[in-house]
């Protein structure tokens, strides 16, 4: 890492405040409700010339508040004395944020620098997919299994981005649907499926709220705290600090080169609920990687990291370099040529699989890599579950402790789930009902199956290492 990103990391590491998920909601509108009213505190104001203000009224109010800015503003935001300054930064910006940030940081040493990704997507189960073939855009037909827009694959890469500091990002609720323009109202199931992904992701979110909504609280219309007092349920599930020192499990790696939020391939392996981890070609060493059993490597590999790849496989891993191209240290005479395109060769006690092209099929290339786990290295599964992601979440070193569910479709659906390693305990919560709700665990070869009576959005479930006897599971 260089100096300037380890400056960058350790001033994360100074701001970042512990709690597994803050939603900071963007106000517009010129009447600004008390902080006790709208039950949230985190504000978020634009910069504009006349903020000084607006933020004195808010602060009056009981807000935290943030201004959103540019880079550029930074440094004139930060005179204002508001709690933190949330920095807009796209991917041509990270550069010269590394140069900055430690300047405002030292110049401002009380004040929160926080980094927003402004390019998430708006969280819905879609029934078709817009494709990109070179400079046409075309609309899939309706497929059979739903397609989900998440968030899930730009998180990670924020987490790789920005160590320190949990990931911070917002989205537009502008665009079109499947059936025509978007519809002119946002429901409460909107904005609560944007919290609960956020929230079960372990990102922090700056929530836009409609213009319309933001009169109607002001003007203390039932309808609209109706619907407030239901988002704002799905924000408190999600603030806590009681189970700190989780981090999200994973047995797959993905390098890559670029960080960048639009690689298809990943946002398939989110949706099939296989979970990943984020790395640089750096990170390709026996010590980053003793967790994972298969390495996906999208990065353009120098010799070093092809050195390292081979070792890897070596040691027993499952390596895929994607677009691979040249002559490798690992190429031999176990070559097997499984397709077209692909070949096998045989290294130590490992595999390192060459695929000559980019992934073009990335739904086939997600089922693919399920495959390579093989069955007992799976992390989890689920059964009618085409709507649903699952995150798993783990103690240093120990398996899984808590798994966090979304439902896209945002109706209530019974679920299945197989996890890997055998539980005593499992406890079901969700933010309409208060915790927890115990649930059967089935044991059966190191994996223990369970059923979600309901989940209607949002769901996390709790559980506690088993030493039972195997029993013989059902499948419903």
């Amino acid at each position: 890492m260089s100096i300037s990103g380890t400056i960058l990391v350790w001033v994360f590491v100074l701001v970042s405040t512990p709690a597994w998920s803050t939603v900071f909601v963007h106000w517009t509108n010129a009447t600004l409700l008390p902080a006790k009213e709208l039950g949230l505190n985190d504000l978020v104001l634009s910069w504009s010339d006349r903020f000084s203000p607006r933020a004195r009224a808010a602060q009056r109010l009981g807000y935290r508040v943030y201004i959103e800015v540019p880079l550029g503003e930074a440094a004139t935001a930060a005179e204002t004395g508001c709690e933190g300054i949330i920095l807009t930064i796209r991917q041509s910006e990270r550069a010269e944020l590394e140069k900055s940030l430690p300047k405002l940081h030292s110049a401002h040493p009380k004040l929160r620098f926080l980094l927003l990704n402004p390019e998430g997507k708006r969280p819905e189960m879609r029934g078709s997919l817009v494709i990109k073939q070179g400079s046409v855009l075309g609309v899939s037909s309706p497929t059979a299994q739903p397609w989900i827009d998440t968030n899930l694959a730009l998180v990670k890469i924020e987490q790789r981005s920005h160590q320190g500091q949990a990931p911070l990002y917002t989205f537009s609720w502008g665009g079109l649907s499947d059936s025509g323009p978007q519809q002119s109202v946002l429901t409460a199931a909107d904005y609560m499926l944007a919290v609960a992904e956020a929230g079960a992701f372990h990102a922090d979110l700056v929530l836009e709220l409609d213009d319309r909504l933001q009169k109607s609280l002001g003007e203390h219309d039932p309808e609209s705290w109706n619907l407030w007092n239901q988002v704002r349920s799905y924000a408190s599930f999600y603030l806590h600090t009681a189970e700190q020192g989780l981090k999200a499990a994973a047995n797959v790696a993905v390098v890559v080169d670029d960080l960048v939020t639009s690689d298809e391939a990943m946002n398939l392996l989110a949706r099939h609920n296989i979970p990943f981890e984020v790395l640089r070609p750096a990170d390709l060493n026996e010590e980053n990687l003793q967790g994972f059993d298969v390495v996906v490597v999208f990065a353009n590999p120098d010799r070093g990291a092809c050195e390292r790849i081979a070792d890897l496989a070596t040691h027993g891993k499952t390596v895929v370099l994607v677009e691979a191209q040249g002559a490798y240290p690992w190429q031999n005479h176990d070559a097997v040529r499984l397709n077209e395109h692909t070949v096998s060769y045989t290294v130590g006690t490992g595999k390192v699989l060459e695929l000559s092209e980019p992934v073009t099929d990335p739904e086939t290339f997600a089922q693919d890599i399920r495959r390579l786990l093989g069955k007992q290295n799976v992390l989890m599964s689920l059964w009618n579950g085409l709507t649903t992601v699952a995150v798993p979440y783990r103690e240093h070193g120990r398996t899984v402790k808590v798994l966090e569910f979304v439902n896209y479709a945002a109706e209530p659906l019974r679920l299945q789930v197989q996890v890997k390693g055998s539980f005593a305990s499992i406890r079901y919560e969700t933010p309409e009902h208060q915790c927890c709700e115990s649930l059967v665990p089935v044991n059966h070869n190191g994996f223990t199956e369970f059923v979600i009576p309901e989940l209607r959005i949002a769901g996390r479930v709790h559980l506690e290492v088993n030493h039972l006897p195997n029993s013989q599971p059902s499948r419903e």
